[in-house]
């Protein structure tokens, strides 16, 4: 019941209002016609009916008032819209009385003060209104028959009475027709007010749709300017969905237009403020707009990186097994011209020459053994001796052993310990590592350059960063950056980077490169806590 009421409320007040509205209109008119019927006329003093216009005038304000300032206040309920009624009523009988009576032509006031009770009392008000205007009419009728002589009066009996009963008659046909209407009017405008709050919740649950679904959805008018932008879109391009909308959408996302017309899916890579992504696309018309489009997209970068990594253990995996069978071959004869060497040099002691060129075989044979091993440990690294060990430390002092080391002297080291980490790793290998980026992102950086290590925990892993200065690894360098004999440094063997990331791979983390020219290359490991 109290829901009932708070629900019509709203709807008697608002036609409360307009009930007002009308009668100021009305009362503002009657005053301005009567005050240019007496400027109009001759110079003479008001007369008794031109007292009681403005009376009744003064009379409608007043009760104008009145309800106005209690449907302000909120207090306004159907007591006013009864006294409204009445009010309308007297109003009317005061307008009669005052232009002639049964011969007046403000009859039609009561049909009026009829509508408005259907207006704001439904029908039974308007069949109220009906037999009270009757009542008022009739009383009004009967008090001026009764107050005038009889020789005086020019109107018959039988013509009073066929005023009397066709205003009644009157009165209750349009109280009739306004209640049907009014109730016609109610009725459609419950069923307005639920479609509107059917439609407002369609709406909310929407909006909730498009901010809670993972993908990103981004919606533009025929001249190509952003109309919506959803939560999860705004998150994949790092920018603010308000400020994008009216944008245009080449702006968003760059080369879209080369996918509008064909209406598939397709891959477009982006420029975001947190680096580079790629995104699958879809590109549709929007339906009801010609012109418009509805593009819906997912990140795909990280898919496409871990593509990227398999692929790479694909094919480290397949030199892998080529390289070991290619360091076993090579080891046999490597120690054999070895040895034939130093036995040379035994037998021809004297013989400088000789001496000389054995020396040179004994070197480079050495220097082959040397990459024979570091390719048979890139091929059949060894299975990692894992232990408890305090990665904080172990970064600290592997850092600290490489001040030493002349590469690093003109290079500014950092190291930045969040938190104490311990993790299940094979210290030697990870030293390895670390040994091997280090001294990568010095020759990188060179003279005043920086190079940063930094430790800390995230993503459910311990993640090592080794940061330069330089950021000179460029796009077509990335793919190629982890297999064997790729080098980009003179007298490098290619195989250090191979190295760490076999490493890496059988601690079961991940090892990830960015590089800018304006940010540094940022390498990241991550192991498995």
């Amino acid at each position: 019941m109290r829901s009932t009421a708070r629900s019509v409320a709203p709807g008697l007040r608002s036609r409360l209002v307009w009930l007002v509205l009308f009668r100021t209109v009305a009362a503002s008119l009657s005053l301005v016609v009567t005050v240019v019927r007496l400027m109009t006329q001759p110079a003479q003093e008001p007369s008794r009916a031109d007292s009681l216009s403005f009376a009744v005038i003064a009379g409608a304000y007043l009760l104008t008032v009145v309800t106005g300032l209690r449907l302000r206040r909120g207090t306004a309920g159907r007591l006013d819209a009864t006294v409204q009624v009445v009010g309308d009523v007297l109003i009317a009988t005061g307008l009669v009385y005052l232009s002639g009576g049964a011969d007046s032509p403000l009859t039609f006031l009561y049909s009026l003060a009829v509508i408005g009770a259907a207006v704001v009392l439904d029908w039974r008000g308007a069949l109220v209104a009906a037999a009270v205007s009757t009542f008022a009419f009739t009383a009004l009728l009967l008090i001026i028959r009764l107050t005038t002589p009889v020789s005086s009066v020019a109107v018959s009996p039988s013509r009073v009475l066929f005023v009397l009963g066709s205003n009644a008659l009157a009165l209750v046909l349009i109280a009739v027709l306004s209640g049907y209407l009014s109730r016609q009017l109610s009725a459609t405008g419950g069923a307005l007010s639920e479609s509107e709050a059917d439609l407002r919740r369609l709406g909310r649950l929407q909006q909730l749709i498009l901010s809670s679904m993972p993908s990103g959805l981004v919606t533009c008018d025929v001249q190509r300017r952003v109309t919506f932008l959803n939560t999860a879109g705004s998150g994949i391009l790092q920018v603010d969905d308000f400020s994008c909308l009216g944008q245009p959408l080449e702006n968003l996302l760059p080369g879209v237009a080369s996918l509008a017309p064909r209406s598939t899916r397709g891959e477009l890579p982006v420029q975001t403020p947190g680096g580079k992504r790629v995104l699958g696309l879809s590109v549709s018309p929007l339906e009801g707009e010609a012109g418009a489009l509805l593009i819906v997209f997912q990140d795909l970068t990280e898919l496409r990186r871990m593509e990227e990594d398999l692929k790479r253990t694909d094919r480290l995996a397949s030199l892998g097994t080529l390289s070991a069978q290619l360091a076993h071959e090579l080891r046999n004869p490597l120690a054999a011209m070895r040895g034939s060497a130093q036995l040379l040099a035994q037998e021809q002691s004297k013989d400088v020459v000789v001496q000389r060129l054995t020396g040179i075989l004994t070197r480079e044979s050495d220097r082959l053994a040397r990459l024979v091993e570091d390719f048979l440990r890139f091929a059949r690294p060894p299975q990692p001796q894992r232990r408890p060990v305090a990665l904080d430390t172990l970064v600290s002092e592997t850092v600290d052993m490489l001040r030493a080391d002349p590469l690093t002297r003109e290079v500014a080291l950092e190291v930045r310990v969040t938190q104490p980490l311990t993790v299940p790793v094979d210290p030697d290998q990870l030293r390895q590592v670390l040994i091997n980026l280090v001294r990568n992102g010095c020759q990188a950086a060179g003279a005043r350059g920086t190079v940063r290590v930094a430790l800390a925990h995230a993503n459910e892993e311990a993640q090592i960063r080794v940061w330069d200065s330089a950021g000179s690894i460029t796009e077509e360098m990335m793919g190629h950056l982890f297999e064997p004999f790729f080098t980009t440094r003179s007298g490098g063997t290619g195989l250090g980077l191979s190295t760490a990331h076999s490493l890496i791979r059988a601690h079961g983390g991940t090892i990830r490169v960015k590089s800018h020219p304006d940010e540094g290359t940022e390498f990241l490991v991550g192991l498995p806590l």
